[in-house]
């Protein structure tokens, strides 16, 4: 496909410039998700999102997303949807035909409670009202929207976590 970057050219850049320990944390992360393991020799930061390389390293695991969800049949629509009030990491089309709303979360350690747990009900809200807009841009009417869903995957020390149907519009 043109214009594809390949995850290992995104790693290699990343690697780049993360801090040492980063890169050791980022090395464990994007292994192969059932070898994975989080090296103890290295500390690691507890959220990817404050260090300088943390737009590069979205970007990595957002592809990573990405293309484990294409392997589950689901279909790519968009990538980092955002409006005022909030981004949508991925917009996938799922087999039933209802657009799925993915946030992408990744952390090199379960403190804190881990990738899924840090979306609160507030980061939920942001994702909604991105959504919303979404399908009020790409004009779908009241009558005749399609159905959604809002799921999470979330890095944890390697792991892919899959979370089908996370939240709801209604409950946030």
């Amino acid at each position: 496909m043109a214009g594809h970057t390949s995850a290992k050219v995104c790693a290699a850049t990343v690697t780049r410039a993360a801090t040492r320990a980063s890169q050791n944390a980022l090395a464990s992360m994007l292994a192969c998700p059932q070898t994975a393991t989080a090296s103890p020799s290295s500390p690691a930061p507890h959220n990817f999102s404050r260090s300088a390389g943390s737009k590069l390293v979205g970007a990595v695991f957002e592809l990573r997303a990405q293309e484990f969800l294409q392997r589950q049949r689901l279909r790519f629509v968009a990538r980092n949807v955002s409006c005022r009030g909030g981004e949508i990491d991925l917009v996938m089309r799922d087999r039933d035909g209802a657009l799925v709303f993915v946030e992408v979360r990744a952390r090199a350690q379960a403190q804190f409670g881990g990738a899924a747990a840090s979306i609160d009900w507030r980061k939920q809200r942001r994702i909604v009202r991105a959504a919303q807009h979404y399908l009020a841009i790409h004009g779908r009417c009241s009558h005749d929207q399609p159905a959604c869903r809002f799921d999470v995957v979330a890095f944890e020390a390697g792991r892919l976590v899959w979370l089908r149907d996370a939240f709801r519009a209604d409950e946030v």
